[in-house]
């Protein structure tokens, strides 16, 4: 759909990102990593795109390989995606899936972990070999608050309920200091950052926007940090 739609108004459709990344000192991790790229970007050429981007400099070549060989021209905007019909009804279908422990975990986890490197400045982090952003953070943190807000089924029949997202999330964040040590979880902002996260995904109205709520204690931040560097 968002081909035909730029196609039918002569502009460019552009892929979206493959969150993987070069894998370093893991040869076996590293190719897999490489063959979801491609697939990834063989998907979107095969479908009409006209470019496309990546999470990492180092995949930049595998991208435009498969461009190059898939588009030899410089776009295919005169590919117009007549075949294509989508309905209002499919735009606005939920998908299927079950709800796991697993799963509201590594939403913990990465939301805590994203927030808690943008409080220190990084837009984009790393983690568990795939490139994040906010995006990633607001997915987690939405999805937690809609499960709790709507007491969904997890598999297995139990509900997700705001005592065992808490419970979990200090279960998450007791990891992250075991993992880190003790040293570097207190230099960094993972207390705020799960505190944060905490509030919003427990808010009885939904927050709008992660990033607006966390601006005031990046800003808190950086003040202190300069009022730090001005007495030294």
């Amino acid at each position: 759909m968002l081909i035909k739609t730029c196609h039918r108004r002569g502009a460019h459709a552009i892929g979206g990102m493959s969150a993987f990344i070069p894998i370093k000192n893991n040869e076996e991790a590293n190719n897999i990593a490489f063959e979801q790229v491609r697939k990834d970007k063989e998907r979107e050429v095969k479908a009409g795109h006209d470019g496309t981007w990546v999470a990492h400099p180092g995949l930049v070549e595998l991208a435009k390989q498969v461009f190059d060989k898939g588009m030899p021209d410089k776009n295919q905007i005169s590919n117009l995606r007549e075949d294509v019909s989508v309905d209002q009804e499919q735009l606005l279908q939920v998908a299927n899936g079950q709800i796991t422990e697993d799963g509201i975990r590594t939403n913990i986890r990465v939301g805590i972990q994203y927030l808690e490197a943008w409080l220190r400045g990084k837009g984009s982090v790393p983690l568990y070999n795939l490139m994040e952003d906010a995006a990633t953070a607001e997915i987690c943190r939405a999805q937690l608050w809609q499960w709790i807000h709507h007491r969904a089924t997890m598999e297995g029949g139990g509900r997700v309920s705001e005592i065992l997202v808490r419970t979990l999330l200090r279960n998450e964040l007791e990891r992250l200091a075991r993992n880190l040590g003790e040293q570097r979880f207190h230099e960094g902002q993972y207390l705020l950052a799960s505190e944060i996260f905490g509030r919003m995904i427990t808010a009885e109205e939904f927050p709008e926007f992660l990033t607006n709520i966390a601006y005031e204690h990046l800003l808190s931040l950086e003040k202190k940090q300069l009022s730090e560097i001005s007495v030294r």
